[in-house]
């Protein structure tokens, strides 16, 4: 039996609506990208910066192959995610998993030099509380990467016509479970746009905020800094 989320993001639903697609998951990212997906994971690692001994929390790590890459750059990073069969596909991955809800992350104040989620965000429940957690965990000064689809600046009807058609489509002949895509098509739709979220993530008290337009803005990337007080 498929499982699927509604756009109210109750966690459980959502949970366990990866749990069901844990098993092709990654292979769906590259076929529904056309590959693309590696190529953002790269531009994420580029902006994060990262630096040998640093700590860094990658949330919504899925099967940690963001995780792993984030790590090749001599950071100290760990894959947290809500879905334990995400976690659990991904075992192989020799980097630190931890399960955990990015509105109750279970780490201590201050403890990351950086935080990113990719692809994850649009799935949080309550965003700006979502936000609020990773600023709560990352140190004075440290940064966040968002990277999550966004908006085109152009053919903006087309495109959100076609994620609508195509994605379901792609996903009834190689996913187990059809319906999680359909919401992934919707939940891509009602996702606010560059501007929109660069100003939820100042309002979660990130200072600094500036975007980055990829593939013409099907994604974007946010940088933010958390203040010195």
């Amino acid at each position: 039996m498929s499982t699927r989320a509604s756009l109210d993001k109750d966690p459980v639903e959502v949970a366990a609506m990866f749990d069901g697609v844990a098993r092709r998951y990654d292979r769906m990212n590259t076929m529904m990208t056309g590959g693309l997906d590696r190529r953002w994971r790269r531009a994420t690692l580029a902006m994060l910066g990262l630096r040998p001994g640093e700590r860094v929390l990658d949330l919504a790590a899925g099967t940690a192959v963001s995780t792993v890459e984030l790590a090749r750059s001599g950071a100290w990073c760990v894959a947290a995610d809500f879905s334990l069969g995400m976690l659990q596909a991904g075992a192989e991955r020799d980097v630190p998993k931890v399960a955990g809800d990015a509105m109750r992350l279970p780490f201590h104040d201050d403890v990351f030099d950086a935080v990113t989620i990719s692809f994850g965000l649009r799935n949080v429940k309550d965003t700006a509380a979502g936000l609020s957690e990773m600023l709560r965990v990352t140190r004075p000064g440290g940064r966040i990467v968002v990277c999550e689809m966004s908006t085109p600046v152009v053919a903006r009807k087309l495109y959100f016509e076609y994620i609508m058609r195509a994605l379901p489509a792609l996903a009834s002949r190689f996913s187990s479970n059809t319906d999680a895509y359909a919401y992934l098509a919707e939940s891509i739709r009602a996702w606010p746009n560059q501007k929109d979220l660069r100003t939820i993530m100042v309002g979660a008290g990130w200072r600094a905020v500036t975007y980055r337009n990829l593939a013409g803005g099907i994604v974007a990337l946010h940088h933010g800094v958390k203040p010195v007080h």
